[in-house]
């Protein structure tokens, strides 16, 4: 079963359930699917690893709002768009801990023989890929920056 026909399986439970919370977070990745999908340069067919950065970019949305919400002293906003994030994370691979990826970056520098924070762009490129899914941005890049400063 893709990861497109699990998030149909799982706004068809939610509806079932009553699960208001979850039932927006799917439509919301549901959303991006059919704006991927109907995009002027977009593919036709979505793969699971086009899914997968949908996700990661919807919970990078939902706690940013949360942390917008929460200066504002809306908590209860706040605590939706939490409960959206944590109910679209379970589409993501086990994230690994910043002691992992600060391994498998060492790895990276070595291979491309990086020393300074020039060849960050580099690093950065073949990190991003090989970590994709499994950390997000800005850990990669502070971890890449701490090694290569």
């Amino acid at each position: 079963m893709t990861l497109e026909q699990q998030i149909q399986e799982a706004i068809k439970e939610a509806m079932k359930a009553k699960d208001t919370v979850a039932l927006s977070a799917n439509r919301a990745i549901k959303g991006e699917i059919l704006l991927f999908k109907t995009s002027e340069g977009g593919s036709k067919e979505v793969t699971d690893g086009d899914i997968l950065k949908m996700v990661q970019k919807l919970i990078k949305q939902r706690k940013e709002a949360a942390e917008q919400f929460s200066a504002a002293g809306r908590q209860e906003l706040a605590d939706n768009e939490l409960a959206e994030a944590a109910a679209l994370e379970k589409y993501l691979p086990k994230q690994l801990s910043v002691e992992e990826v600060t391994v498998k970056i060492q790895e990276i520098i070595a291979q491309t023989g990086a020393t300074s924070l020039k060849d960050m762009g580099k690093v950065m490129g073949i990190a991003n890929k090989a970590l994709a899914g499994l950390s997000d941005g800005r850990t990669i890049s502070g971890i890449v920056k701490q090694l290569l400063g």
